[in-house]
């Protein structure tokens, strides 16, 4: 990643059970930890927008030319809207990363899937195509799949974004505006 190059960081806010949508927040960052701009969207809760609404998000922006990279919190947005990463990062001629601070446990996962989704299969197939894998940051670790981009970059990139404690700046600052988005401040670990 070229030094000055701007990353987005993309992450929803809380929602409730019944809830229709769910705001996107996105924090472009001039790394480690310069805010160039905040962009926000939205997607239905358990939709299949996720994509869409990212892409709207990226293209609609003024700051559309100067993003270089997306980081998304988690694999999916809104419960279960599936961010397809491979399909993201083709739509934006971007590299795209999911982060997540825990490893997620893929057999609950698609048990929870299987429960409420006539199309389970496809869902858990988009989240379990990209190899997910622990990168060391300074205070642990994060699990990171990435596509349009060498491991090697990729995993560079979230070193380089990340300030202190496990996420990426991008990530972080996304989850703290997104949820002041719904609750009027910021709350809670991203």
């Amino acid at each position: 990643m070229k030094d000055q190059a701007r990353v987005l960081g993309i992450d929803d806010g809380p929602f409730v059970k019944g809830q229709a949508r769910v705001p996107l927040a996105g924090v472009l960052v001039c790394p480690p930890a310069y805010v160039e701009g905040v962009l926000t969207s939205s997607c239905l809760v358990d939709g299949d927008d996720a994509n869409d609404a990212i892409v709207g998000m990226v293209r609609g922006s003024r700051f559309s030319e100067q993003v270089r990279m997306v980081m998304v919190d988690g694999a999916a947005l809104g419960g279960f809207n599936v961010v397809d990463a491979r399909a993201l990062s083709e739509a934006l001629g971007l590299p795209v990363m999911t982060i997540s601070r825990d490893e997620p446990d893929m057999s609950s996962i698609m048990e929870a899937l299987k429960a409420h989704f006539p199309d389970w299969e496809r869902r858990f197939e988009i989240m379990s195509r990209n190899r997910l894998r622990a990168v060391k940051v300074p205070d642990g670790r994060v699990f990171v799949a990435s596509e349009g981009i060498e491991e090697r970059e990729a995993d560079a990139a979230v070193l380089k974004c990340t300030v202190r404690g496990c996420l990426p700046e991008p990530v972080r600052l996304a989850h703290l505006v997104a949820t002041a988005l719904v609750r009027g401040e910021s709350h809670g670990r991203a």
